[in-house]
Formats: C-alpha cells, structure tokens, sequence
C-alpha cells in the first residue's frame, strides 16, 4: 500500500489533461527542456516575491511554476522527446526551483524579525529533499523502477506544492503587524500571516518525513522480497 495522496490514476488524469496545452507550447517552437527551464525561472521570480515578502504573489507563481513542470513532460511524450537526459534536467531543476522558492521565504520571514519560521522553512526543505533523495537513490540501486516511487508516500513533490501554496496565499491575505507598531516582533500581536506561513512549512516538514519513512519502509520490503 503507498498511502499516496495522489493516486496513480489521478497523475495520469491530469497529464492527460495538460498535453493539448503543451502541445500549443510545442506549435509556438518550444521544446521540453525550454519548459523546464521557464518554470525554474518562474521558482526565481517567486523566491523573489517572497524574499520581498510579496507573499500572495510568490503563491501565485508557485502555482504557475508548477504547471509547467506538467508541460514538460507532456510535450516530450507528446513530441516523442523523452529521454534520459530530459528527465534529468527535468528531475535538477525542479529541486533547485523548490529549494530556490525556500530561500526567498527565510529572507522574507527574516526581514519580518521572526525566527520560528525560519527554522519551520529549513525543517520543511530539508525533509522535502529527503523524499526526492529517497526516490533517486532506491531508483539508481533498481528498487522501484520506472516512476513507481513516486505514488509512495502521503507528500509527493505536487501535495507539498499545494501545501505550501495555501500557506504563501493565505499569508499574503492575512493580517502582519500594524503598520503604527513598527515592522518588529516585540511590537505588537504575533501576525496572523506568520502563523498560516509556519502551519502550512510545518505540515510540509511532517508528512515529507512520513513520506520518507515510508518510502524506506517500501525499499525495505522490495529487498526482503528479492
């Protein structure tokens, strides 16, 4: 059993969804890599906003980012583009885009004079990795072959996306400090903005580390078995 949250018939359903869209990118000259790329660019512009403390903004271009990570491998199987080298530029940039996004959040709560999200960010990225690093390393070792790993574990990269998503945007609406206290945590309330921002890093930072564990749990069981 995966305990994944996002079923195998489910991530098919919405790649089926997403490849008349890519394939419109296609028609235009762009190639897969050229997506991938595009949504890194977009991880940066949202790390930006974040570290600016633009906070609905950086939710906003998570969302957008992410859907071009859709894009890419959409178009390379609707092209016949797949290969071995596009999976790995696929694979890199999205861990360097998501770890990007985690950096512009630790200096946009840094600058708001708070430190318990700072630490919730580094929780939540940490753990994060650790589920992709899970899924790289039993694949290069012949457990889970082909993208089987990726329905194991409650948090894949797309509920994180979500997760992390809703904390940004509900950050971004919510009140921060009153603009008469001074931009300083001592002067006033704990701001209701930080608090959706540290719940939704800390959901983050506890399922991607179920996820983990669950993930080894299935390596472990595959090893028994062979």
């Amino acid at each position: 059993m995966s305990g994944s949250l996002v079923s195998p018939a489910l991530r098919a359903r919405v790649r089926g969804l997403a490849e008349p869209v890519a394939r419109g990118f296609g028609r235009l000259g762009l190639t897969p890599n050229h997506l991938t790329l595009i949504g890194f660019g977009i991880a940066v512009l949202a790390a930006v906003a974040a570290a600016a403390g633009s906070w609905l903004l950086a939710g906003l271009l998570v969302v957008v980012g992410s859907v071009f990570d859709l894009f890419d491998g959409a178009l390379a199987r609707a092209t016949g583009r797949v290969s071995k080298l596009g999976a790995f530029f696929d694979s890199v940039f999205d861990r360097w885009g998501e770890g990007v996004v985690y950096v512009g959040i630790v200096w946009g709560t840094l600058d708001m004079g708070l430190w318990r999200p700072v630490v919730l960010t580094v929780a939540a990225a940490v753990s994060a990795f650790m589920v992709s690093y899970t899924r790289a390393k039993s694949e290069s070792l012949g457990f889970t072959p082909g993208t089987g790993m990726a329905a194991v574990g409650l948090a894949p990269r797309e509920v994180r996306i979500v997760i992390l998503t809703l904390g940004l945007v509900l950050a971004g609406l919510l009140p921060g400090f009153p603009e008469d206290t001074g931009a300083g945590a001592g002067g006033a309330a704990y701001p209701l903005s930080a608090l959706a921002l540290e719940a939704s890093l800390a959901l983050i930072a506890i399922l991607a580390t179920i996820t983990t564990i669950q993930r080894i749990l299935h390596v472990r069981t595959q090893a028994k078995e062979g």
